[in-house]
């Protein structure tokens, strides 16, 4: 039997009973696949949802991705900041939350995982929803957005963990961070308020 595929001793006896027939039953698990920069160009979906690469980080790639959507926030707002308006900010995010549901499910599909640490589409959305809510801010403001949003991507206090275990696939790995970005915001506006 290969070193990764684990067994699971039957039980169905009383252990430690002479005679008890010692059954072991394998469970095959599909082995963990690390995404490489191939697997990313093969499709655009695979592409978006591992963020342009950013996802593609071997430590902590939710934390890059979030750090990818907050640097191409800024920089494309300076640089063009006729044409990246808050109003084109929010069509963005609409389109970029539909058109990822779609990318993350095949891509959650092509990797044998539903929402693969790899895929930080969501986290790219949800941290540019964030800053586009929380701007004119100062740097700090801004640093502690992208801490408080990472905070609650990771530890999925309530809501949010009930929110992803009753929503699947695309949908359910986009929305998670949807409500970590609002949960984000309102601790924001009470901090800013009390």
């Amino acid at each position: 039997m290969p070193d990764d595929v684990p067994e699971i001793a039957d039980t169905s006896g009383t252990p430690g009973t002479p005679g008890t027939p010692a059954h072991t039953l394998s469970m095959q698990r599909p082995p963990m696949i690390r995404p490489r920069a191939s697997f990313m160009l093969a499709h655009p979906a695979h592409f978006l949802a591992l963020g342009f690469g950013s996802g593609l980080s071997r430590i902590v790639p939710g934390t890059v991705g979030t750090l990818f959507g907050w640097l191409s926030f800024h920089l494309l707002s300076a640089r063009w900041p006729g044409v990246f308006t808050p109003q084109l900010w929010a069509v963005l995010i609409v389109a970029g939350f539909a058109v990822g549901v779609w990318a993350c499910e095949k891509t959650g599909r092509a990797l044998g995982v539903a929402d693969h640490g790899a895929m930080v589409w969501d986290e790219i959305i949800a941290i540019w929803l964030v800053l586009l809510l929380v701007t004119p801010t100062t740097f700090k403001g801004e640093l502690a957005a992208f801490l408080l949003f990472r905070a609650f991507d990771m530890i999925k206090p309530p809501p949010i963990r009930q929110i992803e275990r009753r929503f699947k696939g695309g949908f359910g790995v986009m929305v998670d961070d949807i409500i970590a970005a609002f949960l984000t915001l309102l601790v924001l506006a009470l901090w800013r308020y009390l």
